[in-house]
């Protein structure tokens, strides 16, 4: 499994661009080969935190690659982020209870 690790802060002035944005993007994902899951966490200082789970890094790379998912991620360093920061890492080892 390889999990994408996004962690970025929403400028104000790019809040609403975002939020019209982000649920057409994330319904793209859940349709792409390969895809498992994803969940969004907003800590108190803003941070906003996305884990993104693919079943293999060629799935993850054609999500990364998809002209749509380009277009929003050039959409969203003009006008929607502050900054943010990209982890790509593979599961080494997984445990699940119960």
């Amino acid at each position: 499994m390889i999990v994408t690790v996004f962690r970025s802060r929403i400028k104000d002035e790019g809040r609403a661009g975002y939020l019209e944005l982000a649920p057409e993007i994330s319904a793209l994902a859940r349709t792409m080969p390969g895809y498992i899951s994803h969940k969004v966490f907003v800590a108190e200082d803003g941070e906003r935190v996305t884990i993104v789970e693919f079943e293999d890094e060629a799935s993850q790379r054609n999500w990364a690659m998809n002209a749509q998912h380009v277009a929003a991620k050039k959409a969203g360093r003009a006008s929607f982020y502050s900054e943010y920061s990209i982890q790509v890492c593979s599961v080494l080892r997984e445990s699940r209870f119960p």
